[in-house]
């Protein structure tokens, strides 16, 4: 397939497209963000305990078994010490931020496949109902 060859237009302005992302102030902030959080130990094993706490409730619940009110309580309490660490909040709060730009530089590269053309901000805007997002009929 010619277009997704190294020297194809689509490819050329694909790497236009990553270029301006990573030179994008915000992006570069964002990215700040990560690095120091993955430079710190303490809050990367502060937020491991957290989620691995997290995913050991939810398992639980999914089995049916009841949690204990201690146990709510103390992964609370966890969650809350986290969220209070700015180092772990902000590497959160950037996380959120770099998933919502792929996602929609994802939904706009998807809805052109699907119109044919390039999306208009309705047509974005219509796209967002429907069980999955749009685009696949169940709206």
């Amino acid at each position: 397939m010619s277009m997704i060859t190294d020297d194809s237009n689509v490819m050329k302005k694909t790497r236009e497209l990553c270029e301006a992302i990573t030179q994008d102030i915000e992006f570069v902030a964002l990215q700040g963000q990560v690095e120091r959080f993955l430079a710190d130990e303490s809050s990367k094993l502060q937020y491991q305990s957290v989620h691995e706490k997290g995913e050991e409730l939810h398992q639980k619940q999914q089995a049916g078994v009841e949690l204990s009110d201690t146990e709510i309580k103390n992964f609370e309490e966890a969650r809350d010490g986290l969220l209070e660490n700015e180092v772990a909040r902000d590497f959160m709060d950037a996380q959120q931020n770099l998933q919502t730009l792929q996602q929609t530089i994802s939904k706009h590269i998807g809805m052109t496949m699907e119109l044919g053309r390039l999306p208009q901000p309705e047509d974005m805007e219509d796209s967002s109902s429907g069980c999955c997002g749009g685009g696949c009929g169940c709206d």
